[in-house]
């Protein structure tokens, strides 16, 4: 039986102090007593809150960390971009992704984060041919996993198309794939390597994009794969708003609220662009917004409507995208301050007179535990052991109670201040060091190396 006590622990009816909370051993938390005192054999922490989900990671682009930033001719951008990830995927074997992922689930957790959804769409060999396996990249991620002790979401793509109107696949896009009927043999398989997780993780699917998918493709695949979480990236750029638009006669997050049951299942990454009749529909659908705000402020993305949106009741979570950094103090931090260089103002995201750590923080564990499909977000009897320590001895954090620990965790610390994570309390991060650091940066560098001189 696994105890903790924290001097200070965020519940859901507010700050306590004296907490015991004792684990279940299927990952649950069995009981939560307040006021209390340590016992023998307690693992004791300073400060403990739920820890959030990673709602959006693509794994392989954090080995692509800081190689786009030369910039070419002509004007850079997300498609700039995106043709020197295309040519990055080329050279990625399978036991390249399962070393990337196993190094990015581990810097995950040592950020802060319980769980992870991954966007997956790197499933086939460089020629575009199958596996001998379809799903070998699936099973990879999944094998990370199980070493890094992450909650894995793992998302499939169906990528069908390389542009909007139905346009035939790029060469450079191949291992990305699928039809229907082949994005069914993938997702059995995929179904194998999750089951022998254990058992908070899940399966769901992602259609990559309105652009890479077509209306019939995409009623079809959320018709045969109900029931889980679906993510889709929508209106991430401009270019892609007008190319679908010329296409449906809609805007895309205007399209697909009108033409699919859009609901709490669903998650969509970016929605970067929207009008104010958009934003208002997508937050009363009850669907999650994705937002990923390093990777959209190094792709040049654009800013979202946060104010509008959460003005109308939206949910939102935050997610690593590409993996360029892997920060969730600094995600959060930079979801605000974007916000308040657009708005020429402070405290734009968070009500009156309320913390603006804690408005952040308790949004993205609603919106990243509803996106994952995953029982977690609060430290209450039944939910889900993910939980996140803080040093109470760092000098960011000294004399801070109750709020004013959020708020100088998410404005004026890092995530070094993490000491200690579990994941369905499975306990991964002790003293701010995953315990299989030692076996997975190795393979992380080889990898690096080979890819690098590649």
């Amino acid at each position: 039986m696994t105890v903790i006590f924290a001097d200070q622990a965020l519940l859901p009816a507010g700050w306590a102090t004296g907490v015991r909370i004792i684990l279940r051993p299927d990952g649950g938390i069995g009981t939560v007593e307040a006021g209390g005192r340590a016992e023998p054999g307690d693992l004791r922490v300073a400060i403990l809150l739920p820890a959030p989900a990673n709602l959006h990671s693509h794994a392989f682009q954090r080995a692509m960390a800081g190689l786009t930033e030369h910039r070419g001719r002509g004007r850079d951008s997300f498609w700039t971009w995106r043709d020197l990830m295309y040519r990055f995927t080329a050279h990625l074997t399978p036991d390249d992704v399962q070393a990337i992922a196993a190094q990015v689930q581990m810097e995950m957790l040592e950020a802060g984060y319980a769980a992870v959804a991954e966007f997956h769409y790197l499933h086939h060999a460089p020629d575009g041919a199958d596996y001998a396996d379809i799903g070998e990249m699936s099973a990879r991620v999944a094998e990370a996993a199980a070493e890094t002790g992450i909650g894995l979401t793992h998302l499939p793509v169906l990528y069908a198309h390389g542009g909007a109107g139905g346009k035939p696949l790029e060469p450079a896009q191949g291992r990305f794939g699928c039809d229907l009927p082949r994005f069914e043999r993938l997702m059995a398989s995929a179904a194998r390597a999750i089951a022998a997780l254990p058992a908070d993780c899940r399966l769901g699917i992602a259609p990559h994009s309105l652009r890479a998918t077509t209306p019939d493709l995409l009623r079809a695949a959320t018709t045969a794969f109900a029931g889980g979480p679906i993510h889709i990236h929508i209106a991430e750029q401009m270019r892609e708003v007008r190319d679908v638009e010329a296409w449906l006669g809609a805007r895309p997050v205007a399209w697909l609220l009108d033409n699919l049951p859009i609901d709490a299942a669903w998650c969509l990454i970016h929605a970067t662009h929207m009008t104010g009749s958009e934003t208002e529909a997508l937050a009363g659908s009850g669907a999650v917004a994705g937002l990923c705000p390093i990777t959209e402020a190094n792709l040049g993305d654009g800013l979202f409507p946060m104010a509008d949106f959460t003005g109308a009741g939206g949910t939102y979570g935050v997610g690593s995208d590409s993996n360029v950094r892997i920060a969730l103090a600094e995600e959060l931090r930079l979801l605000e301050y974007g916000q308040r260089l657009s708005h020429q103002s402070r405290a734009v995201i968070c009500p009156e007179d309320a913390s603006n750590g804690r408005t952040l923080y308790e949004a993205v564990l609603a919106g990243g535990g509803r996106a994952l499909g995953r029982d977690a977000g609060c430290i209450a009897p039944g939910r889900l052991a993910d939980l996140v320590a803080l040093d109470g001895d760092a000098l960011a954090l000294d004399g801070r109670k109750g709020d004013r620990i959020l708020d100088a965790w998410l404005f004026a610390g890092d995530d070094r201040l993490v000491t200690d994570v579990w994941s369905a309390g499975r306990h991964q991060v002790r003293n701010g060091r995953h315990e299989a650091r030692d076996r997975i940066e190795p393979r992380y560098r080889s990898a690096l190396r080979r890819l690098l001189a590649a």
